[in-house]
């Protein structure tokens, strides 16, 4: 990696950071990366995921390959105070995305100035992973069939992993995000009087208990899930107990087998919980990001082209695998592929990932570019040994 391009990947990477934008309004971000790319002689599409961004080059007929990085910053307010904070107030990259998005726009330059393999590269910088399902978006807007290729290749900054090593599993790396909400309808009366009607808090909190009775005791204990209660709604006044209770939470696994039977306890357990009180509950499951699942065989090719950068000792496999989330899950379910970790922490730890004092390691953005290369030039040929 020439000096001319880590020093790009830093001047991207801080304007970048320093102008944040939230998932589908990432238009000064894509109106960046598509210039960049243009300028590198690289054939660019837009509008995919309504800012979605492909840059393809492409030096032969023959198998193709791609790379994604996200491009959405989040709805935090930034307490850093360095030259290239946000300048966007309540709005900025605690996430790394913008490191991303630089590390992808380096290794294009490298490889279109340097166009040692045989086939054609896809580079994709998706809009809204933040919750909002960018990645879905672009492949529901026909990203593989107007993209096609043998494999696509994901990549994300990890906190707790120290800067210089990678690490990825064979299977789940990151887990399903599925969203709900149960409306328990009791009979409101006077908290004096509790006799005369029917509490909807007392139901909510049975049910909140028993949801825990799910991962623990419905499950085997080689199968994981975490369901959290995030919300409670209700009542407006001291001295009334009200008609009716909503609560939310998140369920988190990584296996769709296990999204379906959490599913369906969450259901019975709401609805006989509250019938035992004599009230109804009214359930709404959402399916939300699915489990990001790697292939086997992309995972080996992800696994030597990590190895060819870093070395055989600082490549991690069969990690633990991360509760989080991650929207490149949809490409993993229309197309074989692999995600892996990229070390984060330099000489002091990294703040936490979606902290407002979080931000990206300049020092990893080399690195990163450089694993992108190995993997376009092992999966697609070297011309020049």
């Amino acid at each position: 990696m020439s000096s001319e391009t880590v020093d790009a990947m830093r001047v991207w990477r801080r304007d970048l950071h320093a102008h944040p934008e939230l998932a589908f309004n990432e238009f000064r971000t894509s109106d960046l990366i598509a210039r960049e790319l243009a300028a590198m002689g690289i054939t660019v599409h837009r509008g995919l995921g309504k800012t979605g961004v492909v840059g393809t080059l492409s030096t032969a007929q023959g198998r193709a390959i791609a790379l994604r990085a996200d491009m959405d910053a989040l709805p935090v307010k930034e307490l850093n105070s360095f030259d290239h904070c946000s300048r966007h107030v309540g709005t900025m990259h605690a996430c790394g995305h913008d490191g991303h998005s630089a590390m992808l726009l380096g290794a294009a330059h490298h490889l279109a100035t340097n166009p040692n393999f045989h086939g054609t590269v896809h580079f994709i910088f998706q809009p809204a992973e933040e919750s909002e399902g960018g990645g879905r978006a672009m492949v529901e807007e026909g990203l593989f069939e107007r993209f096609p290729c043998d494999a696509v290749y994901g990549m994300h900054n990890w906190p707790g992993l120290p800067a210089g090593t990678f690490a990825i599993n064979h299977g789940p790396m990151m887990a399903a995000l599925d969203t709900f909400e149960v409306t328990v309808q009791g009979r409101g009366t006077h908290a004096a009087m509790p006799e005369r009607g029917i509490d909807s808090f007392t139901i909510v909190a049975h049910i909140t208990l028993a949801l825990q009775s799910i991962p623990s005791r419905m499950l085997s204990a080689m199968e994981s899930a975490v369901i959290s209660l995030t919300q409670i709604h209700g009542g407006d006044a001291w001295n009334v107990i009200p008609d009716q209770v909503v609560m939310r939470g998140t369920v988190r696994c990584f296996s769709p087998n296990i999204q379906d039977r959490v599913e369906e306890a969450i259901r019975v357990i709401c609805r006989l919980t509250a019938e035992a009180h004599g009230a109804t509950a009214i359930l709404t499951y959402t399916r939300g990001y699915p489990p990001t699942i790697n292939t086997v065989g992309e995972t080996d090719v992800a696994i030597a082209a990590a190895r060819r950068v870093v070395g055989d000792a600082n490549v991690q496999i069969d990690c633990k695998p991360s509760m989080a989330s991650e929207d490149f899950a949809f490409m993993l379910q229309a197309n074989r592929g692999a995600y892996i970790w990229i070390g984060a922490d330099g000489a002091q730890p990294s703040a936490p990932l979606h902290n407002p004092r979080y931000d990206f390691n300049d020092d990893t953005l080399s690195i990163g570019a450089a694993y992108w290369v190995s993997l376009v030039e092992s999966v697609l040929g070297v011309t020049d040994v």
